[in-house]
């Protein structure tokens, strides 16, 4: 993706690589928060009101998705490579699971997965 750009700086690739990093995770984001609220409702009897913020979150992750800068197929591959990292982080900042090992060692091959992906030479 970044590779097919000339005249770009590496500021300005930079710059490019974390706007795109960014969405991703804000993606994530929105998804896990519109699929863990109804798990809350679900599994844990919490409020019924707590599905309005979820159907938000799920809608608002429908539109990230458009917002990605190349074709939707690949944009949800690589998504998905993101989507794990994000998740183990969300099993230890808001569940309050430390990761394991292979959680780590997944998510790091996950993400190489979604940079390669992302940001490899296009012909």
């Amino acid at each position: 993706m970044l590779a097919t750009e000339p005249n770009m700086t590496n500021v300005g690739v930079a710059l490019k690589l974390l706007r795109i990093l960014f969405l991703f995770v804000v993606t994530a984001l929105a998804e896990i928060v519109g699929c863990y609220l109804p798990w809350l409702v679900i599994k844990q009897g919490k409020p019924l009101w707590l599905l309005l913020p979820a159907a938000i979150s799920l809608g608002a992750f429908a539109w990230l998705l458009t917002l990605h800068p190349t074709a939707a197929g690949r944009t949800y591959a690589a998504y998905g490579g993101v989507y794990i990292a994000v998740a183990i982080g969300w099993l230890w900042v808001v569940e309050g699971i430390r990761p394991s090992f292979w959680d780590v060692i997944g998510s790091f091959l996950a993400l190489t997965g979604m940079a390669v992906i992302m940001f490899a030479p296009r012909g």
